[in-house]
């Protein structure tokens, strides 16, 4: 492999007197002209290399067919309109319709295929206002976490004043039809792609004011600052929530009573050590979700008088199975996942079960739920092999009907999932949907991926992926564990997998691995190990670990420096999983002993690697993924290849345009069935 010159630079850096050089710290500048040709250099390289795979096209038709199906949502009811969004199939991003008693037929109301000539600006977050008369919504230009916010009348469909600029990680939340609160932080004086940004600040704006005159409502406390800090309205309009974080786990929890702003925040919790949200109020009861003593969670109720912790009363009690909660009709509705799959139960406000609600398989739901009982409440259920149905619950009845069955150009009766468990390293039982093509024959050669994530109390559970369709087409295996690091099992799960106990999370995918090799799913000749952002890091640490194990791997958008992950963009609210390198001498040496920058030997034979990701990712620079493919490159030069493939006008992956999705989803199947010796594909439709 001659891969494209990375210049080897003399930084080093000095961690409790042990020095670390970063040869390719250069590559951190993501404005200047020498990177932006390296970038320029590699995608070419890579390009070249994929050209020469005979199935590439193929594979771009093939998921280009398949993803051409009609899509659209659940509706819901804002004001005297119903709204909806729709995809036509290859729509570069889907388009918001509304419809009415007056006009059934539905019209156009937002198309976000108009805010750039090639799709690469998307819809962010959407809010209606309290009677629905105003919208508020934010776009993304090529990925990037900062937006702008416009404001429009609904019914003539004017813009409302200038748009907001440089808003970042935020919601929108209105009071009444008079203005909204956001976040943001300070811009940044260099990159805004790559520079730290670390105080977050909620600010009200009036709606036909300038952006200059926005109240600062929270955050101006420069003794104590919040990487997060997200604000929302109770329904009724009487209450302000706030919920300031440092990392991306726990959270406290201030009350403004915004009849009386003159009394100031209420603190009702003034620590970070649980996460809990206020899901409703009724008058002067709270309703509140917390894990605080609950690993599992829990729904209480609190009056405002009073709403600290030790006043709380359990509405919903914490069980043995992980529990979150959506409101609709004057009921709470609890989700529990049992090993990663949904179930669905109803309860009224004091807390009595009024039913369990029958779901329509084994797989995965999501509903935000509707306050107007007038409304119909729906759901959505997808699996690994089932895309998502839309369901019309009756909150009275219990019963549901389907309201919308995608129409798609595969059988989903061909392919199947089966759930097992499997012992980790130190004896933890993990649990694995497998999915593949009905009929598989278990020789030990079906080509396999293994999928992974691991962290952030994030859950993996069964979800429809069109990439993973194709894959399962040519006779492929897809293997999802929920490995420690995950919240699949609750708080308890999650922190088993965090800082000093970041090693289970990896030992448990390489159980996975040798446990699909040992019950002849797959060898090693055909294993191919995924993962992004966070799983990023596991398949980059895993295949440094154990690179014998696997023939690809397939690391998106990584975190892959863990000394210096905290210093760019909103990295250092990660250190709850993850620690930092400057926190003491131990975790320095725990963090060295797994970053899969650090841990590249000379001339191993590591997996073939197509490491992916974008030019405007400020969430995870694209700097990690630039410095492990240089890495790689520069010390394995004498095996399978190291290529990186880098997207432009994208970013950490919500907004991507179809068209860049589809490309890139057929280059990694097609390095990686290449990879594995695959000549021809085995279903050439």
């Amino acid at each position: 492999m001659n891969y494209p010159f990375s210049k080897h630079s003399n930084v080093v850096d000095t961690y409790f007197g042990v020095k670390i050089p970063d040869p390719y710290r250069w590559l951190e500048d993501d404005l200047s002209q020498e990177t932006k040709a390296w970038v320029k250099s590699q995608n070419e390289y890579t390009n070249q290399y994929l050209n020469k795979i005979p199935y590439r096209n193929s594979l771009k038709k093939r998921l280009s067919r398949l993803w051409d199906y009609e899509k659209i949502s659940a509706p819901f009811k804002r004001g005297q309109f119903t709204y909806f969004f729709k995809n036509t199939g290859l729509q570069n991003q889907s388009v918001l319709y509304r419809f009415s008693k007056n006009n059934p037929e539905p019209e156009l109301f937002l198309d976000p295929n108009t805010f750039s000539k090639d799709g690469t600006t998307a819809l962010g977050n959407l809010k209606f206002s309290t009677n629905g008369q105003f919208l508020a919504y934010t776009i993304s230009i090529g990925g990037s976490d900062w937006r702008s916010l416009f404001v429009i009348d609904v019914v003539s469909k004017k813009t409302i004043g200038e748009p907001l600029n440089n808003i970042k990680f935020s919601g929108i939340s209105w009071y009444k039809n008079e203005g909204f609160y956001y976040s943001s932080y300070d811009k940044p004086e260099g990159s805004e792609l790559s520079e730290l940004t670390d105080h977050h600040k909620v600010y009200y704006h009036k709606l036909n004011t300038s952006q200059t005159e926005d109240m600062l409502i929270y955050g101006n406390n420069l003794g104590e600052k919040h990487r997060y800090v997200f604000a929302s309205v109770t329904e009724d309009n009487r209450f302000l929530c706030l919920t300031p974080q440092t990392t991306t786990s726990g959270n406290k929890l201030l009350l403004l009573d915004l009849d009386h702003k003159e009394n100031g925040f209420c603190t009702i919790l003034d620590n970070t050590k649980s996460d809990t949200h206020i899901i409703d109020n009724k008058g002067s009861s709270l309703y509140l979700i917390t894990n605080l003593d609950a690993p599992n969670s829990k729904v209480v109720k609190v009056n405002v008088i009073n709403p600290q912790p030790k006043n709380w009363i359990d509405v919903i009690p914490e069980t043995e199975h992980k529990l979150s909660v959506f409101t609709s009709h004057n009921y709470l509705f609890a989700e529990y996942k049992i090993d990663a799959i949904s179930t669905l139960k109803q309860f009224n406000y004091n807390g009595e079960l009024v039913r369990e609600i029958k779901l329509p398989g084994i797989g995965s739901i999501l509903s935000t739920g509707t306050k107007d009982p007038s409304e119909t409440l729906y759901f959505s259920f997808t699996n690994y092999f089932t895309p998502n149905k839309i369901y019309q619950l009756d909150p009275e009845s219990g019963e549901s009907e389907l309201y919308n069955v995608p129409q798609t150009a595969f059988n989903s009766e061909l392919y199947e999932s089966k759930q097992v468990f499997y012992n980790s390293k130190d004896g933890t039982k993990i649990p694995m949907i497998i999915t593949y093509k009905k009929g598989i024959n278990l020789n030990g050669k079906n080509q396999t991926i293994l999928y992974g994530y691991g962290g952030f109390n994030i859950s993996l559970t069964p979800s429809f992926s069109l990439f993973n369709l194709v894959w399962m087409e040519q006779g492929g295996v897809y293997a999802v564990p929920n490995i420690r690091g995950g919240g699949e099992y609750g708080q308890e799960w999650h922190v088993a997998g965090t800082k000093l106990n970041k090693q289970n999370v990896f030992d448990d995918f390489i159980a996975a691995a040798e446990y699909l090799c040992k019950e002849n799913y797959t060898s090693s000749n055909y294993l191919c190990i995924k993962g992004g952002s966070n799983g990023g890091l596991l398949v980059g640490a895993v295949m440094l670990q154990c690179p014998k194990l696997f023939k690809v791997a397939l690391p998106a958008v990584g975190v892959l420096d863990m000394l210096r992950y905290h210093t760019f963009t909103a990295g250092a609210g990660w250190a709850f999983d993850y620690g930092t390198s400057e926190d003491d001498k131990t975790m320095f040496d725990y963090l060295l002993a797994y970053s899969p920058l650090h841990n590249v030997k000379e001339n191993s034979n590591y997996p073939a690697t197509l490491i992916t990701t974008s030019d405007h990712d400020d969430r995870v620079v694209p700097a990690h993924s630039f410095k492990f493919a240089a890495e790689l490159q520069n010390k394995c030069n004498l095996n399978s290849p190291k290529l990186i493939r880098i997207e432009t006008e994208a970013g950490h992956g919500a907004g991507t345009s179809v068209s860049k999705l589809i490309a890139a989803h057929a280059d990694v199947i097609a390095f990686t069935l290449f990879n594995m010796g695959i000549e021809t594909l085995p279903n050439s439709k």
